[in-house]
């Protein structure tokens, strides 16, 4: 069987050429260009209203820039932002930040590791599940 399948967007696609069985369910997450620049926002407010102590502040600040000027390309290089929301991410896990300021970093977080797809999988694995 031969699929001639032009261009798709979609949280999930399934091309099958005969039976397919899912077990579980399957769900995406969609997250547009403005909603993650919003979420950028977002981190950056709760960063500076996080009580970081001078060397964690600079170095989340420079990661938080290098995510920032990354997300204004007119076509973002996912590959290029991952490593640095990571590290971000881990400076506040670090700094005991995640805990302490809950959803304010964790929510825009989780957005721009979801905006990130499979590349965000990592970040996604360090934030708190509760929140």
């Amino acid at each position: 069987m031969t699929f001639n399948i032009g261009n798709q967007n979609a949280a999930n696609i399934n091309n099958v050429g005969r039976d397919q069985h899912i077990t579980g369910g399957q769900t995406g997450i969609v997250v547009t260009p403005e909603q993650a620049r919003q979420a950028l926002a977002d981190l950056w407010a709760g960063v500076k209203a996080t009580r970081l102590d001078p060397v964690t502040s600079v170095a989340a600040e420079t990661e938080l820039r290098d995510v920032e000027a990354g997300l204004r390309q007119p076509e973002p290089d996912r590959a290029r932002i991952a490593p640095r929301l990571e590290r971000l991410t881990r400076i506040l896990l670090a700094a005991g930040s995640l805990a302490s300021a809950g959803s304010a970093l964790v929510a825009p977080l989780r957005t721009l590791a979801q905006w990130l797809g499979a590349l965000g999988e990592p970040i996604l694995g360090l934030l708190p599940l509760l929140i």
